[in-house]
C-alpha cells in the first residue's frame, strides 16, 4: 500500500508492532538513514529474499528507499510472500521531512 509521508508516520506512530525498513544500497545508507531502520538492499537479488523470509510476518512493515520505486517493488515481493502490512513511502526518503541519522562511512 502506498502512503504520503503523513499517513506513514502516523501510522507507524500508531503500530507497536512494527519495523522500518529501508531497502536501497549500502552507499545510500551512508548518506542518512531513518533512525533504527532494518537495511535490506533490493538489489542483492535472491539474498533479499532471503533475508524477507527470516522477517517476521506478523508485523508490519514500513519500507522506503530514494523516491518510492525500488520501496513498491519491495512490497509487491513482501505481499506475494504472505506479508500482509506493507507500506511503501511515496516519494521516499528524498522527500523525508523527519528525522534521520548518518552511518560511520566505512573506510
Amino acid at each position: 500500500m502506498n502512503l504520503s509521508q503523513h499517513d506513514w508516520t502516523k501510522q507507524l506512530e500508531e503500530d507497536n508492532n512494527s519495523v522500518v525498513l529501508d531497502v536501497r544500497t549500502q552507499n545510500e545508507v551512508d548518506n542518512g538513514i531513518i533512525p533504527n531502520a532494518l537495511h535490506i538492499d533490493i538489489y542483492k537479488g535472491q539474498e533479499f529474499i532471503d533475508k524477507l523470509h527470516k522477517l517476521d510476518k506478523s508485523k508490519s512493515y514500513f519500507v522506503y528507499c530514494k523516491s518510492g520505486g525500488r520501496s513498491g517493488q519491495a512490497c509487491a515481493i513482501m505481499n506475494q510472500l504472505g506479508f500482509n502490512k506493507a507500506y511503501n513511502l511515496v516519494g521516499g526518503i528524498s522527500e523525508w521531512q523527519g528525522n534521520m541519522t548518518i552511518q560511520k562511512i566505512k573506510d
